[in-house]
């Protein structure tokens, strides 16, 4: 975890706040496009938030968040209860939406989505990269960030306010672009689903709130050894491995619990995980909060 103190708090839009923290002990850890941290709250509740600030600044991360009205305690106690000089603790920035080298960029952005996109614009103009910023909103009172974009990209941001506007017709913008455009959506589970549906697999990335619903089948009891302590764990068919895990006395960092966020990741050594996360596990890597075994034991690095 790195030592930071709220340096900044200020209105980006309706409902949505942006927070500066400062390193408390010198430059924090550098991050590149896409990355969020965990914040861990006074409340005992850790939350992840996309940075949103410039990679090049080591003295500063930037977040922004938006007050949900169903808020399960932690944009709720940002805007509440949060004030200047607070230490906060956070986790080392983390990059599961990573933006990768294209001849051209399309960011598609649903309100608070626009937080992972803000510094990879950024990036792709810095590097001289086609880019265009597609940003929808109900209105431009909840779009945050809307005038620091339109200042620094002016004809590049295309702003659609679907009360004044209506949706976006995406197939068009589909068809607009070329094959080899890399395509970043981050938004509403709707407009996310609506993307998928008309841009190539291959050139389309997306960062997701929630987890899409799917099936599985019944959870069933299993075992995991921890290979460096030497002990085996077991799993009831009525509990996650995040859970048998912590019972047991080893503690994972965890968020989302949701399979989103990618902060309870463990190592595999043995064993065939059955992936429940919305993130892609790489290969021998699995997600403690919603991942299961499809072997009858796995091996863990713990």
């Amino acid at each position: 975890m790195q030592q930071t103190i709220i340096d900044r708090i200020e209105p980006v839009a309706e409902d949505v706040v942006s927070v500066t923290l400062r390193g408390a002990a010198g430059p924090l850890a550098p991050w590149e496009p896409g990355a969020h941290i965990d914040l861990r709250l006074p409340n005992w509740l850790t939350r992840q938030y996309s940075l949103c600030s410039d990679p090049a600044d080591r003295e500063h991360y930037r977040i922004a968040v938006r007050h949900d009205r169903l808020s399960r305690g932690g944009s709720e106690y940002i805007h509440r209860y949060l004030r200047l000089g607070r230490p906060l603790e956070v986790s080392l920035p983390r990059n599961h939406f990573p933006l990768l080298p294209a001849p051209e960029y399309l960011f598609l952005a649903g309100g608070i989505g626009i937080t992972p996109l803000l510094s990879m614009l950024r990036a792709a103009s810095d590097a001289g990269v086609p880019a265009t910023l597609v940003y929808v909103g109900r209105s431009p009172e909840k779009m945050p960030f809307l005038d620091e974009l339109r200042d620094r990209y002016g004809q590049r941001v295309r702003v659609i306010a679907t009360r004044r506007d209506g949706r976006p017709d995406l197939a068009a913008l589909a068809a607009a672009f070329g094959p080899e455009t890399g395509v970043y959506c981050c938004g509403p589970g709707p407009m996310l689903d609506a993307a998928e549906a008309v841009f190539p697999a291959e050139r389309f990335h997306a960062e997701r709130f929630r987890p899409v619903a799917r099936t599985f089948a019944p959870d069933t009891p299993f075992e995991v050894t921890c290979a460096r302590s030497g002990r085996t764990v077991p799993v009831p068919a009525d509990a996650s491995l995040l859970e048998a895990l912590t019972h047991a006395g080893f503690p994972l960092a965890s968020g989302c619990r949701e399979g989103v966020c990618g902060s309870c990741e463990l190592s595999v050594l043995d064993g065939e995980p059955e992936h429940r996360d919305d993130i892609g596990a790489a290969e021998g890597r699995m997600f403690a909060c919603v991942s299961r075994a499809r072997s009858a034991r796995l091996v863990l690095d713990l």
